[in-house]
């Protein structure tokens, strides 16, 4: 059993350097444990996904430029979330505006190859299954 993601849930991504705080746009969303819930597809980037500080992997092609740049030393830049897709899996069984409500444990894809994981729901009351 998850914990309902509201917004100021704190996230993180597998090449940023900073954590981040999900946004959650609080027209016509229910509210759980006093904050705007969210669902699977709170996933666009700078709206819902801000930065993450730094962003490391070579599959980002400003880091690799700056790194060829730097002669092969590992040279980090800004964090721009690029979101392939909504978080997955999310919670079939609960509904947050009519999509899926998105759990503690859902994961959402960045296109650098960065998985982006929940590492403190917001609130901790309410549970879904």
């Amino acid at each position: 059993m998850g914990v309902q993601v509201v917004a100021t849930a704190m996230m993180t991504c597998s090449f940023g350097v900073a954590p981040s705080a999900l946004v959650v746009i609080p027209a016509g969303r229910p509210l759980a444990g006093g904050l705007p819930a969210a669902n699977i597809t709170d996933m666009a980037p700078i709206v819902n996904i801000p930065p993450f500080g730094m962003c490391t992997t070579l599959s980002n092609p400003t880091v690799a430029s700056a790194t060829a740049a730097a002669l092969g030393v590992l040279t980090p830049m800004p964090c721009v979330p690029v979101t392939t897709g909504p978080w997955v899996p999310g919670c079939a069984t609960v509904l947050v505006s009519g999509m899926p409500a998105l759990n503690n444990s859902s994961k959402c894809m960045c296109a650098w190859g960065g998985v982006i994981s929940i590492t403190n729901p917001g609130q901790t009351t309410t549970m879904v299954p």
